[in-house]
């Protein structure tokens, strides 16, 4: 035996007894508003396709083309010899869409994270981060080596006291928000922000991953929501979500932007996305840019499914976009809610340490445009049945 590492499984026999142990499904089918997850087809309230187009017959032709075109993988990163034609167009129609002067694509929303970050910020330089910023964010901020201050969650206040106590003490200042924190479904008061930033003159870094696609003018996110284009250096997203695909984006000032393919890490020692993934989040712009109904749809399910919730008695927390979380508070209840609601043909899974606080687990329902009125009908009459038989609601 190796005893060496006997220390994990005594760590997992804790995450077991503690109801933290995460059992993860399987998928037998695309994304959608219903799944066949461990062989049963269920009523899909995980996933993050806001708009449905996961499986969107437009994004599935448009990375079947480029296949046939571009082959399979880019065969190099983007710095060397992996650039496509494909590239280049997606990062002009994003920088478009966000009405930004540019921007840079990588593989994953936490990979322009990861990049960003670090390629603006050192050790001689301070970062200030809500305190509840995604993982990403966290990793890149540690990665950069600059010092890290946390202010209180969504104040424009705090942000204004630790900048002020910081004051002189570092060489560039950078201050990091999530746009839409996806756990909560709040949204950061990014005009507020701006104005503290802009006084303390510290560059502002946005990321809106749970906001691209939902919010502002037809999901062209945080900024557009709060009218501050050309205002906000850096516009961090991912299209794993409303989109539907895979990648990240960095957009902005066009010197950001060219100073990241110089100096982002991702972008210069991991291959380019795939082509097939690239002309699918091309599809996806071309499906945001010709309409709004997906998004307007997105928000009526959303607005219809809450408010029940609030009528039945369930805790939602401060959401003020479609992510709706069910607090529950402990894990074990909120891993047991989860099983019961498979039971009704439902996949809603747990959250718990450490993706949220201790005491603070939940269900969250991510809502899409995908859902019938009847999925969403359904899916509020398992919420009914399981949360009285659990004793969450009378």
């Amino acid at each position: 035996m190796n005893k060496r590492l006997d220390w994990i499984q005594e760590e997992i026999n804790a995450l077991k007894e503690g109801g933290l142990y995460n059992r993860i499904r399987t998928l037998g089918s695309p994304q959608g508003a219903w799944l066949i997850v461990d062989g049963k087809r269920v009523l899909n309230f995980c996933s993050n396709n806001y708009l449905g187009l996961a499986n969107h017959p437009k994004l599935v032709e448009a990375a079947k083309e480029a296949l046939q075109k571009f082959g399979v993988g880019p065969g190099a990163v983007r710095s060397i010899a992996g650039t496509m034609e494909l590239h280049l167009e997606l990062e002009k129609r994003m920088a478009k869409f966000k009405g930004v002067e540019a921007a840079i694509t990588f593989q994953s929303g936490f990979s322009a994270n990861l990049a960003a970050i670090p390629a603006l910020v050192g050790k001689e330089d301070v970062l200030f981060t809500d305190e509840l910023n995604h993982a990403s964010i966290i990793d890149g901020c540690r990665l950069s080596g600059a010092r890290i201050v946390k202010y209180a969650h969504a104040s424009a206040a705090d942000l204004d006291r630790v900048i002020t106590e910081n004051s002189g003490t570092y060489r560039r200042g950078l201050t990091i928000t999530d746009g839409v924190f996806s756990m909560d479904g709040d949204l950061a008061p990014l005009d507020e922000i701006y104005e503290i930033t802009n006084k303390h003159e510290v560059m502002l870094m946005v990321d809106d991953a749970h906001g691209e696609g939902v919010v502002g003018r037809g999901g062209r996110g945080i900024v557009d929501h709060f009218g501050l284009h050309g205002k906000v250096d850096v516009e961090v997203g991912t299209f794993s979500k409303a989109f539907g695909v895979m990648g990240g984006v960095v957009a902005g000032n066009a010197n950001i932007i060219d100073w990241l393919r110089q100096r982002g890490r991702p972008f210069l020692f991991s291959s380019a996305a795939t082509p097939a993934d690239v002309a699918a989040c091309i599809a996806a712009v071309d499906l945001l840019e010709s309409s709004t109904e997906l998004v307007d749809h997105l928000w009526d399910n959303a607005k219809y499914f809450k408010a029940i919730m609030k009528e039945m008695g369930f805790d939602t927390g401060h959401s003020t976009t479609p992510i709706t979380p069910i607090m529950l508070g402990e894990a074990p209840l909120a891993q047991q809610f989860s099983h019961e609601m498979f039971e009704e043909s439902v996949f809603a899974m747990p959250l718990g340490f450490p993706t949220v606080p201790k005491g603070k687990a939940r269900i969250r329902v991510m809502i899409s445009a995908a859902h019938s009125k009847s999925d969403l009908d359904q899916g509020l009459e398992a919420f009914s049945k399981v949360g009285r038989k659990l004793g969450v609601i009378e």
